[in-house]
């Protein structure tokens, strides 16, 4: 085989590779009919689609212009552009393998749960617009949720461009949860629902130049400006999960958080994440602030009689003297403070939590232990709060508790679908109903009902 014809057979072998991973559909990622329930929104599979039909359309437009040119420009120009095929291909296989992961696990035993997850997702969302209509400017997707190995939960917000899909960016939220966290009980959960709410409600950066200016007038320390700084993103989180599941958050993050003594007490500097015991500190005083000053100094003592400084800590000496000054001004800054992509409001104004809410998630807690399920009429995201006192009370056990949880949770979503009448796609209404339906919380996206 001479030069010529090596280069033909690797044309023609990578023309072989393309029109291949151009599409995701149920049937594809394994879906089955009964399924359906659990599956992503079509507007899901659309979105995914329309990102894949724009990386195919690159390929075939490269794939064209190498096909057509290759005999008559120099073999090193044959080489560049066969490689440039190539990083499209790649992109395309990235993108596609990402979907098909997120979908395919929509067949199998933990399509329940992740679709419960989904509910609670959209129920954080649904909360901000009830709570301040218009916030956002229309419909959003939802976020999907998706297993993986690894210890925490985690996060592709919207929008976001991603290494993994060689810059890519995200067309809809997807959180990651570990295997062994799949309850519904997680506080976690909230949290990183949070981040994408940060996102969404375009604060990002003002939160993080308000924590600046905040705690540089508070420290007169840039060290430590810089360090709350890098920290705001992750406090808002939490912040931002206590009010949308209370204090039931706040245990659920201790839990999350309680490791030995060296990891809590160790300062790593440039991590995202608060020191995990100011970042307790940052909770609790966070529960103060919402009216809930019993549970504060409950978490507090419990940390305190878990984490002394005075025993052992590797913490900048500065750091921790400063904390008991510069928590509640970062708690205040930015759960009580006005944004002006809040159109003038603080989270707390757009995220309410009452103690009224606390005393209904009491109750349900309760008629958890006993399966009582009659009686449970909470919110998804209260629901993860009752869940979880639940199972602290010792009185079920977790998996009947989690059961009870992800069957209430896609039982209220299918009600909320049969509520449509159907009627044949094929028509106008049926078209108009076809679009009212991409915008309903429990089917595609986290616009609330009126």
């Amino acid at each position: 085989m001479n030069t010529h014809a090596f280069l033909r057979a690797k044309i023609i072998g990578i023309g072989a590779r393309t029109r291949r991973l151009g599409r995701v559909d149920h049937a594809s990622v394994g879906i089955r009919p009964q399924d359906m329930p659990y599956a992503p929104s079509p507007s899901h599979f659309a979105a995914a689609n329309a990102r894949l039909a724009r990386i195919e359309w690159e390929i075939e437009r490269r794939y064209r212009d190498l096909a057509q040119a290759w005999v008559r420009v120099p073999r090193e120009r044959v080489l560049v552009d066969v490689a440039l095929v190539e990083r499209e291909l790649d992109r395309a296989r990235r993108a596609f393998g990402l979907f098909f992961e997120v979908f395919a696990q929509r067949g199998t035993t933990f399509a329940p749960a992740l679709a419960a997850h989904d509910i609670i997702a959209a129920d954080c969302y649904a909360a901000i617009r009830h709570a301040a209509p218009k916030i956002f400017s229309g419909p959003l997707l939802k976020p999907l949720s998706y297993m993986e190995h690894g210890y925490s939960p985690a996060t592709m917000r919207r929008g976001v461009t991603l290494s993994r899909l060689l810059g890519e960016a995200n067309p809809f939220p997807i959180i990651r949860i570990p295997w062994d966290r799949e309850h519904p009980w997680q506080a976690v959960f909230l949290h990183e629902v949070a981040h994408n709410l940060q996102a969404d409600l375009g604060i990002w950066q003002e939160n993080r130049q308000a924590v600046l200016r905040r705690t540089l007038e508070t420290s007169h320390d840039p060290a430590l400006a810089r360090i709350y700084g890098t920290w705001h993103k992750e406090i808002f989180a939490d912040l931002a999960a206590l009010l949308l599941g209370g204090p039931a958050a706040a245990w659920g993050m201790a839990d999350f958080l309680a490791h030995p003594a060296p990891r809590t007490l160790t300062f790593r500097p440039g991590s995202a994440h608060p020191t995990a015991f100011l970042r307790m500190l940052i909770v609790a005083e966070m529960l103060r602030r919402m009216g809930f000053p019993g549970d504060a100094a409950r978490v507090t003592t419990v940390w305190r009689t878990l984490y002394d400084p005075a025993r052992f800590h590797r913490l900048p000496t500065r750091l921790l003297a400063t904390s008991d000054r510069l928590i509640p001004a970062v708690v205040d800054e930015i759960a009580y403070q006005t944004r002006r992509n809040l159109a003038q409001r603080a989270l707390v104004d757009v995220l309410p939590f009452k103690r009224a809410d606390e005393e209904a998630i009491r109750r349900c807690a309760g008629a958890l232990t006993t399966g009582d399920m009659g009686s449970v009429d909470l919110p998804p995201r209260h629901l993860v709060s009752a869940a979880s006192y639940a199972l602290a009370s010792g009185r079920i056990a977790p998996q009947r508790l989690s059961t009870l949880v992800v069957g209430r949770l896609n039982d209220s979503a299918a009600q909320s679908r049969r509520r449509f009448v159907p009627v044949r796609i094929g028509t106008a209404t049926g078209r108009a109903l076809g679009r009212a339906m991409q915008q309903q919380p429990s089917f595609n996206s986290i616009e609330a009902r009126p």
